[in-house]
């Protein structure tokens, strides 16, 4: 799992650090251009640059196919560093050689930058036009820069996460749904039919990893859209928020998709999913309790229909 780029940019003071770590990377390396980068699914996104180099075609905000960098050869579950000290020489690597002529790269440091659960973030590369030679002592430092740097990562993600879930939080909801909602949209109220039973016939823990099961699920349904995020709101209760998706129709198909996902369990779990809908406008983003409210009671409706079912908001 990676950190969405929209995510990124909103955590407090990401921007001054970032910057802060190329400078003390710097006073390291000063002869080298070093950055930062982030990756999605796909790609790598080059975050910040130490300085301006012309020699080497990289600029902040540049997307390149993951499958098409070294930085996808770093070893993350280790925490090793990648070292290309002379990548013209490299004989195994033809692809990697055509790349890097291509930017007019032929040395290469990459430092892996994970967060404390092993989730990958990205990495602190230092590259140069020529041959260069990187010794232990300066790799070593850079390590822990980089280190101190996934903490901060870790942080600000646990500020707006749910720890069991992984999903967003209640906080992250009210912190930041106005500026995912700006265009107007729709928002599913869900709660899990049955829940309480399998609490009290297995036990929490049990309910635990029922709420796991769940979690991963909405992801799934998260990945089919742009934009789209989902909150753990507390108990069996989530959100989910469909930015720019108001037709009645879309909305009622993306229902049915979602509850299809939720319905499927072992026969001993007699559990489904009951969704309230309501659907907002752009003027409507700054009244986040109202719109909570109306969905909360189009989910009563769909309780009362019988469960397993979608109600939507004054229908």
């Amino acid at each position: 799992m990676v950190i969405p780029m929209q995510e990124l940019q909103m955590y407090q003071n990401f921007n001054e650090l970032a910057s802060d770590v190329l400078e003390l990377a710097k006073e390291i390396m000063p002869d080298k251009l070093i950055y930062l980068s982030s990756f999605t699914e796909n790609e790598q996104v080059i975050l910040r640059l130490s300085n301006a180099d012309s020699h080497i075609l990289l600029s902040e905000g540049m997307a390149v196919k993951l499958n098409q960098t070294a930085c996808n050869q770093i070893d993350f579950e280790n925490n090793q560093p990648l070292i290309y000290e002379d990548i013209s020489k490299e004989t195994d690597f033809e692809e990697l050689k055509k790349i890097s002529e291509k930017i007019n790269i032929n040395s290469y440091l990459g430092i892996p930058i994970s967060l404390t659960n092993g989730e990958k973030f990205g990495t602190l590369c230092v590259v140069h036009q020529d041959a260069a030679h990187f010794d232990t002592k300066s790799i070593s430092l850079l390590q822990k820069v980089a280190k101190m740097f996934s903490y901060y990562l870790m942080l600000e993600k646990l500020a707006y996460k749910d720890s069991l879930t992984g999903l967003y939080n209640r906080e992250f909801l009210f912190a930041f749904f106005k500026e995912y909602s700006e265009l107007g949209g729709s928002l599913f109220f869900l709660d899990l039919d049955g829940f309480k039973k399998i609490n009290d016939l297995y036990g929490h823990d049990a309910g635990d990893q029922i709420l796991k099961i769940v979690s991963s699920r909405i992801k799934k349904f998260i990945k089919l859209h742009e934009n789209v995020f989902a909150v753990r709101l507390g108990g069996d209760e989530f959100i989910i928020n469909l930015p720019h998706i108001s037709s009645k129709e879309e909305t009622a198909k993306q229902a049915e998709i979602l509850l299809e996902y939720l319905n499927t369990w072992d026969n001993e779990y007699q559990l489904s999913a009951s969704l309230g809908i309501v659907h907002y406008t752009a003027e409507d983003t700054s009244a986040l309790e109202k719109i909570l409210k109306h969905a909360d009671k189009a989910l009563y409706q769909a309780k009362l229909a019988g469960k397993n079912t979608y109600k939507f908001f004054g229908a």
